[in-house]
């Protein structure tokens, strides 16, 4: 790309923005470095990154890379077995540590599919064992630990063995009455690394010692005395013994490091990769960007785009497209009213688009590739070269018209401007015509009503405006494709206080045609804000008529909800009256065989009969439920029934299906749900006839209950909203369901949202032994969002 293009877009301003977000200088050099791209490839590589980064983003948070060292120069050094220093190996721990960190960063979950970074992340190498011995020995950069070696620690403890005999021999010096008047001050001083002690220079020859200096007045001498030379000379040579041992460890340590060079080269320059596309993925959510679509045909779709570097809070989104039904857009409008911005806008977003930046615009926005992006915007007005601005323009527009190709997007701002109108429209018009025989996408702004016509009266091109309110004199920055701009300056003279007079003479001096066309504008405008209106109204009814049924469907859902737990309940008690009537029941059967061969008396087993009998009518009224005022669809004739047939059995108040014709007593079998029951006739109120055609095929027991279950279970249960306390009762019941209705497959619709669900979904999957087996939907079956269940065949 053309640097002009770069500057005059402001793509620069954008790439200090990401500079910005980088941790490391590494990988602030990769952002300043970066240029767009019209490889289709390759800008598709650097957006699937971007958009990579985005969401680990959303996900973890953002990843640190600051206080990462440029190691280059290391490795070169070990790549020819030199010895590094200590500062050189904490750079490369602090790097070996930052790629730990980094990796651990990296890692996803077992379900989560591989994105366009995952490898690059397994492949980083922490070699932990090495940087573990590197803190180990080194405690920064200017010392090393004393237990680096054997040796090294033996040495320091030599060293402080003698400094303490050496203290010991001056403190003894200095304390001695007989030195008090030689001294200058009793203390202990060092000079050129030996240990001295202040000595007043008249008494400099009556003190045996070596001198080493003497203060700036003259007046003190720094001796060391005899007793400690020898002291001074051992700890001179242990100081050569410990820097000796120091190399040895450096030398182990770098010898460690010779044959990971190529380790340490991949995580350096994989970790600088990261921070300049973490940073980029830093940039787009600042600015809630989306990845973009790219295609090879020239054709751009920009969905509520709003420009980066203006205020989120004054922006105006803006809706673009080019070239599709048409090439070339010609934008007109007043000044200040958005034309330069919404060129700016198209500009920067392709240059942006191909560097692998996200854009700040609805998610399905599309952009084309372009192998040069040619820009003339602003007052490029040059006194020191004595061009006009009108000269400035032209001079631009020969280079843009000598560059231009198919594969090039050029953008004008103020075409033909500076100069007689009426020359400068005919200039315009001959320049985008040459320009649009040669089918190259051109975006241009103007005033002049002449290049109005000329995009309605030729094929391929369009007009567009800038939207403004005459009411309140200001633009609403909206722009507006498929209707010329209408000229204002009348309405806003008018409105600012300018006489009715002049203004009639003024509209006499335009000419019959060109008022007819401004008036016709002006009639389409009303028409388009009509229309506007009417479809925000039928927009905003649509909304309250989804909101309604949003309500009514989670209205209908509690209350289904509320119906299950009461009827759940109350076959729960109903199951525990009736094994309580049966264990009663049990229990005197056997008293009464007791009594029966123990040849009791028949009163006593009649009054063990009378207490069953009293203890049954109980029961049974106990769990008989009162029948409702309405009148009954009761069934009179036992020739209605036929088997699977649907009815409410009445004492239950649930709905059965006949598996068998009523006897002489009345008496039928019924199917509610699994169980099999004996009902009359009169206790029976008939709800569906069953058709002739399925009649033959019903039958009772499990073939029948599976039948039934294929009819009303659905594929899928939402789960989505719901608590795991009330979601995983609804589960339960619906795998039993589907199993028993012999489905092979099916989904369980849980959401994304924080994976309490789907977790407590997989932990229950785990327990049931129908489950053949799981797996989370891909692709166009929901993503992350379904589990799809499988069964084992039964």
């Amino acid at each position: 790309m053309n640097e002009k293009a770069l500057r005059t877009l402001e793509y620069t301003k954008i790439i200090e923005k990401l500079t910005n977000f980088a941790g490391s200088e590494l990988g602030k050099e990769k952002c300043r470095a970066l240029v767009p791209s019209a490889d289709l490839e390759e800008i598709r590589t650097r957006q699937a990154e971007t958009e990579a980064a985005l969401n680990r983003i959303y996900k973890k948070g953002s990843l640190s890379f600051s206080g990462i060292h440029d190691i280059r120069a290391s490795i070169k050094r070990l790549e020819i077995r030199s010895c590094l220093g200590m500062g050189e190996l904490m750079h490369i721990s602090s790097v070996l540590t930052a790629t730990e960190h980094i990796k651990n960063y990296g890692k996803q979950e077992e379900e989560t599919p591989d994105d366009a970074l995952s490898e690059r992340f397994r492949l980083l190498e922490p070699l932990k064992t090495i940087n573990h011995e590197i803190l180990r020995c080194i405690i920064s950069e200017d010392e090393m630990a004393d237990d680096a070696s054997a040796g090294l620690r033996s040495v320091r403890r030599q060293i402080k063995t003698t400094n303490d005999k050496i203290r010991d021999q001056l403190n003894s010096i200095i304390n001695s009455q007989d030195n008090k008047l030689i001294l200058q001050d009793n203390l202990i001083t060092m000079r050129d690394g030996r240990f001295c002690i202040p000595v007043k220079s008249e008494y400099k020859n009556s003190f045996a010692g070596m001198i080493h200096d003497q203060s700036s007045s003259g007046s003190t001498v720094f001796i060391e005395p005899m007793a400690v030379v020898k002291l001074n000379n051992d700890l001179r040579e242990l100081a050569i013994k410990e820097k000796e041992e120091i190399e040895k460890v450096l030398e182990a340590l770098s010898a460690m490091l010779f044959t990971e060079t190529a380790n340490l080269k991949y995580n350096i320059d994989t970790i600088a990769e990261f921070d300049f596309i973490f940073a980029r993925g830093q940039l787009a959510k600042s600015m809630k960007a989306t990845c973009p679509e790219f295609n090879d045909k020239g054709y751009i779709n920009i969905k509520r785009g709003r420009h980066p570097l203006i205020d989120d809070k004054k922006v105006v989104p803006i809706n673009i497209y080019l070239g599709k039904d048409f090439t070339m857009l010609i934008i007109t409008g007043p000044n200040t009213g958005g034309k330069t911005v919404s060129l700016k806008t198209v500009g920067l977003f392709t240059l942006m688009g191909q560097a692998g930046l996200h854009i700040p615009a609805f998610e399905g926005s599309e952009l084309a590739v372009f192998n040069e992006v040619y820009a003339d915007i602003g007052d490029e007005q040059s006194i020191e070269q004595s061009l006009s601005t009108f000269s400035s323009h032209m001079k631009n527009t020969v280079s843009i018209l000598k560059e231009a190709d198919e594969k090039s997007l050029v953008l004008f701002d103020e075409l033909g401007a500076g100069t007689d109108p009426t020359e400068g429209a005919a200039l315009a018009m001959s320049i985008l015509t040459f320009l649009h025989n040669r089918d190259i996408r051109v975006m241009a702004t103007t005033h002049y009503a002449e290049l109005k016509l000329y995009a309605l009266s030729t094929p391929g091109v369009s007009n567009a405006c800038c939207e403004f309110d005459v009411e309140t004199l200001s633009p609403t920055y909206k722009l507006l494709i498929g209707i010329p701009g209408k000229s204002n300056a009348f309405a806003i003279s008018k409105k600012l206080g300018i006489g009715e007079e002049i203004i009639d003479m003024a509209e006499s001096f335009i000419g019959t045609r060109d008022k007819s066309f401004e008036d016709i504008l002006g009639g389409l405008e009303k028409n388009r804000i009509a229309t506007e209106t009417a479809l925000a109204d039928a927009e905003r009814i649509k909304q309250e008529a989804w909101d309604l049924k949003q309500k009514w469907e989670e209205k209908q859902r509690k209350l289904d909800n509320a119906r299950d737990r009461v009827m759940n309940e109350a076959n729960e008690k109903a199951v525990k009256i009736l094994q309580e009537a049966k264990d009663y029941a049990d229990e005197t059967i056997r008293k009464m065989n007791k009594l029966a061969t123990s040849g009791q008396n028949m009163r006593e087993m009649e009054h063990e009969r009378g207490n069953l009998r009293d203890i049954l009518s109980e029961k049974s009224s106990s769990i008989k439920m009162q029948a409702p005022d309405k009148k009954k669809n009761t069934v009179k004739n036992p020739d209605e029934l036929d088997i699977g047939d649907v009815v409410h059995v009445i004492s239950f108040d649930v709905n059965a299906k006949v598996a068998g014709l009523p006897n002489q007593k009345g008496e039928l079998a019924v199917l509610i749900g699994a169980m099999r029951t004996t009902v009359n006739i009169k206790d029976i109120e008939l709800v569906e006839k069953c058709p002739k055609e399925e009649e033959a095929k019903v039958k009772t027991g499990a073939g029948a209950i599976a039948r039934s279950k294929q009819m009303s279970i659905s594929p899928e249960c939402n789960i989505i909203g719901m608590r795991v306390d009330e979601a995983m009762p609804i589960v339960d019941k619906y795998l039993d369901d589907a199993y028993l209705a012999h489905l092979p497959q099916c989904s369980i619709i849980h959401g994304r949202g924080t994976g309490a669900l789907k977790a407590a979904v997989h932990q229950h999957l785990k327990k049931l032994k129908y489950v053949k087996e799981y797996r989370l939907g891909s692709f166009g079956e929901g993503d992350q969002g379904v589990t799809i269940v499988v069964f084992k065949d039964n």
